[in-house]
């Protein structure tokens, strides 16, 4: 780590500007791109008494003549833990836009919001004018949040005839995530009069089994109550009657997220074929475990399907059979069930290439997508085909053609073998946890009902 020396250093505080240049030059060997006017442009709020640097709050203070400083330790302090978080480019999350964009209180007192800010600096056109563009003014100074250069990562993707998304790397995601949640507590103890608590750590972005690169840390100065563990408070429900309930948005931010059981949880996950709650999960999860539509028939079984069917299976598993229909049915919603069929049952199917730059000396063709015919209401003449883009040897390689039953069937087998516990409280059998007047789960207009499974 670079140790320049600052100009105007006084009593262990630096200028803002002096600051800015010690946060790019800290950085600059770092795995996230970091801007190197993180605390004179937008959004970053040192003349409110703090700026958000990676996940970490850092405080500002007013010197004489008006002038802001910053402590220099903790813009280092800060900048060690942004160098220490590795970061996977290839690893990416949709970050929008979404029909039903992720909602906030009203009384939320978060200014980063920066999933907003994303998406309105992307879909307004150039000529309109705002205050917030001083994110990238005339000097070339760059767009950033929490100190983070996100032009740099994000991702643009579109296809013909489709609305273009955005994406950004799991990690800056995470990072993100953690800074709007540390913010909020700042403002909230700033508002209660414990502006004094508010050195407390922010927690880690990362889950236990997750962390490629952060230490996770806990503080037991924090201003608010600690997140409680989500404990099945919603077993049963269906959605669409919990949703409208008043105050269960602010009920949901008391827990932390179900899946990775570290950061608060922010939105309500449930299963869109049965109608039914799972748990309260932060945005990363919720995320994570959205199937990859490029039509609304077919899944693009990108990188992140490993972390959910392989390195981290048992977790997802335990999370998707929350839901009473999926469990008493041993099964996974329809774009689910085909991703797992293509990346996990056709694994073997798929076709390698050579690769020199491979320590296996070969590498999987093209890109892996799944479609279907039909739905899960009528399972019987459902159809999963399973095939890879940009095949050299076929531009549209058709792999494999694997009807719903099979592949439930198959499915049913894997998961004895990859989470017995999950499947042990599976099945027919287990309809114990079911509300007394339940929703049908699967309508099968073959003629034979719910007897496929």
């Amino acid at each position: 780590m670079s140790e320049r020396v600052v100009p105007g250093r006084r009593g262990g505080l630096i200028p803002l500007g002096a600051a800015d240049v010690l946060w790019a030059d800290l950085t600059a060997g770092g795995a996230v791109p970091t801007a190197r006017a993180a605390f004179t442009s937008c959004p970053a709020r040192a003349r409110a008494g703090y700026v958000l640097l990676g996940s970490r709050v850092v405080a500002t203070v007013e010197g004489d003549g008006g002038q802001w400083g910053v402590a220099e330790a903790e813009v280092r302090r800060a900048a060690a833990e942004l160098n220490a978080v590795e970061m996977d480019p290839r690893d990416l999350v949709r970050v929008g836009p979404f029909r039903d964009g992720p909602k906030q209180e009203h009384d939320e007192p978060t200014s980063l919001r920066w999933r907003r800010r994303i998406a309105r600096r992307l879909q307004e056109p150039e000529e309109v004018e705002e205050p917030e563009r001083a994110g990238r003014c005339e000097d070339g100074r760059p767009y950033h949040l929490a100190g983070i250069d996100w032009r740099q990562i994000l991702v643009e993707r579109a296809r013909e005839g489709t609305q273009r998304t955005w994406w950004l790397p799991r990690t800056v995601v995470r990072l993100l995530d953690v800074a709007e949640h540390a913010e909020t507590r700042w403002l909230r103890a700033a508002r209660t009069g414990r502006a004094g608590a508010t050195a407390a750590e922010p927690p880690s972005p990362h889950g236990p089994a997750r962390s490629a690169g952060t230490r996770r840390t806990a503080s037991p100065d924090s201003p608010t109550a600690p997140r409680r563990p989500y404990n099945e408070e919603f077993k049963g429900q269906l959605y669409s009657v919990l949703s409208r309930k008043p105050g269960t948005a602010r009920k949901v931010a008391g827990w932390t997220c179900a899946v990775c059981r570290t950061a608060p949880a922010a939105v309500l996950d449930h299963c869109h074929e049965h109608g039914y709650v799972r748990a309260p999960v932060c945005h990363s999860c919720n995320t994570q475990e959205r199937p990859d539509h490029l039509y609304p028939d077919t899944v693009r079984v990108a990188d992140h399907y490993t972390r959910l069917f392989r390195t981290h299976a048992a977790d997802w598993l335990r999370h998707w059979h929350r839901c009473p229909g999926c469990r008493t049915r041993t099964t996974l919603p329809l774009p689910h069930l085909a991703a797992w069929t293509a990346h996990t049952a056709c694994r073997s199917l798929r076709p390698t290439h050579r690769d020199p730059h491979s320590s296996r000396g070969r590498r999987p063709c093209g890109a892996l997508r799944v479609s279907w015919t039909g739905g899960y209401q009528a399972p019987a003449s459902c159809l999963l085909t399973v095939a890879v883009d940009l095949c050299p040897s076929g531009e549209h390689r058709v792999l494999a053609e694997v009807p719903y039953r099979e592949a439930a069937e198959r499915f049913r087998t894997w998961l004895a073998e990859t989470a017995p516990a999950v499947a042990a409280e599976a099945g027919p059998d287990r309809l114990d946890g079911l509300p007394t007047r339940f929703r049908p789960v699967i309508a099968d207009t073959g003629g034979e009902g719910q007897a496929l499974f």
